[in-house]
């Protein structure tokens, strides 16, 4: 017998699915959400990225294209050929079985906008940043027309979206400004590594000495190395703070083969190329530890407004933050819970003399931190803003995710 459709909730993604990064995270964590509520979800996502299992979670995939492998972060011409298949397996998915509710991440809103009207269904449009601002602020493009063109289809995804979900304060600004009276909810993303255990002291001295970090202090940065996380920024200031701290060194997990080498050789021109450890993306499931071996965490980011989620790992680890003073940040970070600093070489290296030299304010930036996560970012915290949020979007589920009939995960 199947599910009754209030259960059921056909989900887009164009992104990979899942891959360890931003937009995947959020995606993901909306799914555990519905599932821990008694919702059960068909997602229909790229046929590039990791599968998953969730009960009540069914994975249905695009179609692969050849010598399309990879998607890198933020806009790019390879998800144009991924969407049009995407949007032709959507179809597809809505011709064989009813659903009375579409949910869609990005630019997919745009599909639902177009579907929804056309199967009778209800669309729940999460709205992850200003899509116009990230197609501006990336090296994609810098032609107004499109820009012009993206900010043009995203007013229309929000006005013909049932409800919308925002995941940060200025995105919510922008949806209402857009569209007065429409439901905007705010749900702010846990932090990713949440339900991971707590680093041990062996595992941690283990990976000191596995890169060679000495007994100094170590500075972490985590995440993308796109042009805007501003890595180039926090490489320049580098010299200044070893000036005033020999002993210091850099890790900085994430990014890919070409962007780390690049990197590396803009550290090598710096004469700090054996004070940096560049160790690539690293699973998950290691983040813990490298989140314990920080003595302060980094988010170099140079510009944009959308808020990076690594921030929600680091108010959990109780470390002290230091960021740049731009919008990015603001709308999560406060002077109480992390220190604030210019979007400059110099900039940084002051922040980070500043925390190295004043243990107690490293201390208590970062005591202020875990406490701010546990009241607004936990795990609780979300599922709780979500069950409030899809019980007045969709209704309280009808029946336990873990009593429907196909809780497997398939892959198409």
């Amino acid at each position: 017998m199947p599910e009754p459709l209030e259960l059921r909730v056909l989900m887009i993604a164009p992104q990979p699915f899942f891959e360890a990064r931003g937009a995947p995270f959020c995606v993901y964590q909306h799914i555990r959400a519905l599932t821990a509520l008694g919702y059960a979800v068909d997602l229909v996502t790229y046929p590039i990225g990791k599968s998953v299992r969730l009960p009540g979670l069914r994975i249905f995939r695009a179609p692969s294209i050849p010598f399309i492998h990879s998607v890198k972060p933020g806009p790019s011409l390879a998800k144009i050929p991924l969407d049009i298949v995407l949007f032709l397996t959507v179809l597809l998915r809505l011709r064989r079985r009813k659903y009375a509710f579409i949910h869609t991440h990005e630019e997919s809103g745009l599909m639902g906008a177009a579907l929804s009207r056309l199967f009778g269904c209800q669309h729940l449009y999460y709205m992850h940043s200003d899509l116009s601002q990230v197609v501006a602020s990336s090296e994609f493009t810098q032609m107004t027309w499109v820009i012009w063109c993206v900010e043009v289809v995203q007013r229309f995804m929000i006005r013909k979206a049932d409800a919308v979900i925002a995941f940060y304060p200025e995105i919510v600004k922008s949806a209402q400004a857009v569209a007065p009276g429409k439901a905007i909810y705010q749900i702010l993303p846990p932090a990713v590594d949440e339900e991971l255990p707590v680093a041990n002291s062996s595992d941690v001295e283990r990976l000191r000495l596995d890169l060679l970090l000495g007994n100094g202090p170590v500075l972490l940065y985590t995440g993308t190395l796109e042009s805007y996380q501003g890595i180039d920024l926090l490489i320049r200031c580098v010299p200044s703070i070893l000036a005033a701290h020999p002993a210091a060194r850099f890790v900085i997990a994430g990014g890919k083969a070409g962007q780390v080498q690049k990197l590396q050789q803009l550290a090598g021109e710096w004469g700090v190329a054996d004070i940096i450890r560049f160790v690539g993306q690293r699973p998950l499931e290691e983040m813990p530890v490298f989140m314990a071996l920080a003595d302060i965490l980094l988010s170099p980011r140079s510009k944009g407004t959308h808020t990076p989620l690594k921030l929600y790992t680091y108010l959990r680890c109780g470390k002290p933050i230091l960021a740049t003073n731009i919008q990015a940040h603001t709308q999560i970070l406060t002077p109480e819970i992390a220190l604030l600093v210019p979007p400059t070489p110099q900039g940084l290296a002051e922040g980070a003399i500043e925390l190295l030299n004043d243990k107690r304010l490293a201390e208590l930036l970062g005591t202020r931190a875990r406490q701010v996560f546990e009241e607004r970012y936990s795990w609780a915290a979300f599922l709780e803003k979500n069950r409030q949020v899809y019980t007045q979007v969709m209704g309280p589920a009808l029946t336990p995710v873990g009593q429907q009939a196909d809780a497997s995960t398939h892959a198409h």
